[in-house]
């Protein structure tokens, strides 16, 4: 009997060593909780704020939309806890099988019935939907990150042990042999890329077709491709930005008609134009120091949907330039902590899937300020941790969650 209760003692001993490979131990980055925290006690409190009257006259009820994403909120916020107290050898596994899923999903939403006409993103049931292009963003992040630390000297060139043991060699294959292999590997990467922007483009999602775009030169630039190769990547990504805005009509009619609406100020203002016209109204009408909490006039059905993509119009006329800018500067601090904790981590891996996912959360919040102030054309971008939404709220608590985890293993003080 004394035996087995001692065996029983040993195998709960051996699981639990098994087990310790994939729990991340020490503390999580109390400056990045903290203004994370921040970032979505003020994001609920303006969500309420702009969504109460569009919920009331398409809801039923003032609470609606707040109530769901209270419960979304709550569920991430679970899920980050979760995912903190995993480890990076847990990230690895899940980046290997990322990108299938989320090819899949991908392809699959193309063959969904409709739940917005027009538009194929979201995979529903019932009541029940998500968009599979937010699980494509963090996926491409866990992808790239896997595959740029793995292949690491190839991609940067650098040139392989063996061929350094005979000078002659060495010296005859340092260029051709680096760049060949350098170029193959990137070309590989891009193919992995294009499949993404294909497939989300593909939705009519063109706000997430600039996302995947934009978050892969990030990738590749942390993961160190060589400089000439990634100026041909932002080449020739500026090239067909150029030849886009000087051809709308090459883009499906929704986005041609958005750059035209975007270039042609005058452009069907009762139409095209009416969501980016009443969005700088209420910007224009918050002033320096805003109408005050609740008393916005552009929420009142002028800026369609205004708990979405057009929020910070209306963050913009409550709180003025003072409450924007600061939640601007509180976004950054998140953005800069995230940065400096990749920076610090353990492994390379883990630093690239830190920044990843903090240049993603800051491209989006740039793309969504910009489209509100129509710098760029009205693309349909929502801004983290404030826009209504499941999926992605759910999806960005699961990364900051792997932020957090990376922070108990980082280098970092104060």
């Amino acid at each position: 009997m004394a035996e087995k209760v001692k065996q029983v003692a040993e195998n709960r001993q051996k699981k639990q060593g098994s087990l310790s490979k994939y729990i991340a131990k020490g503390p999580i980055d109390i400056p990045f909780f903290g203004a994370l925290m921040a970032v979505v006690a003020i994001g609920l409190i303006m969500l309420f704020s702009a969504s109460y009257t569009y919920s009331y006259y398409n809801r039923d009820s003032s609470y609606s939309i707040i109530v769901r994403q209270l419960i979304y909120d709550a569920i991430g916020i679970a899920i980050m806890i979760f995912v903190s107290k995993m480890n990076s050898n847990v990230f690895r596994y899940i980046a290997a099988i990322s990108t299938p899923i989320a090819y899949v999903l991908l392809i699959a939403v193309l063959f969904w019935p409709e739940y917005k006409a027009g538009f194929k993103r979201w995979i529903w049931f019932k009541s029940f939907t998500f968009q599979p292009s937010e699980i494509a963003k963090i996926a491409l992040v866990l992808t790239l990150a896997l595959l740029l630390e793995k292949n690491r000297n190839v991609t940067i060139g650098k040139v392989p042990s063996e061929l350094k043991l005979s000078k002659k060699i060495y010296e005859l294959t340092e260029g051709k042999f680096t760049i060949y292999k350098s170029f193959t590997y990137l070309i590989g990467y891009g193919i992995l890329i294009v499949f993404y922007i294909g497939l989300i483009y593909a939705e009519h999602h063109v706000s997430g077709t600039i996302l995947v775009a934009l978050l892969s030169l990030v990738m590749l630039y942390l993961g160190e491709v060589k400089k000439g190769w990634f100026y041909l990547a932002i080449g020739v990504i500026a090239i067909g930005v150029i030849f886009i805005i000087a051809n709308p009509s090459f883009l499906a009619n929704y986005a041609s008609e958005r750059i035209t609406a975007w270039l042609d100020k005058d452009y069907d203002p009762m139409g095209a134009r009416w969501q980016t016209n009443n969005a700088l109204y209420a910007i224009g009408s918050g002033g320096f120091t805003g109408t005050g909490l609740t008393f916005s006039k552009q929420k009142h059905l002028y800026v369609s949907e205004p708990q979405n993509d057009f929020i910070f119009s209306i963050v913009c006329e409550e709180l003025g330039f003072v409450g924007a800018v600061l939640i601007i500067l509180l976004f950054a601090y998140l953005i800069y902590r995230a940065i400096k904790i990749g920076q610090r981590a353990n492994d390379r891996f883990s630093a690239m899937l830190a920044m990843g996912i903090a240049f993603q959360v800051g491209i989006q919040v740039a793309l969504n300020i910009a489209v509100v102030s129509d710098l760029i054309p009205n693309t349909g971008i929502s801004l983290p941790f404030f826009s209504a939404g499941g999926t992605s709220a759910v999806l960005l608590f699961a990364e900051m969650g792997m932020i957090l985890s990376i922070s108990r293993t980082s280098r970092i003080k104060g």
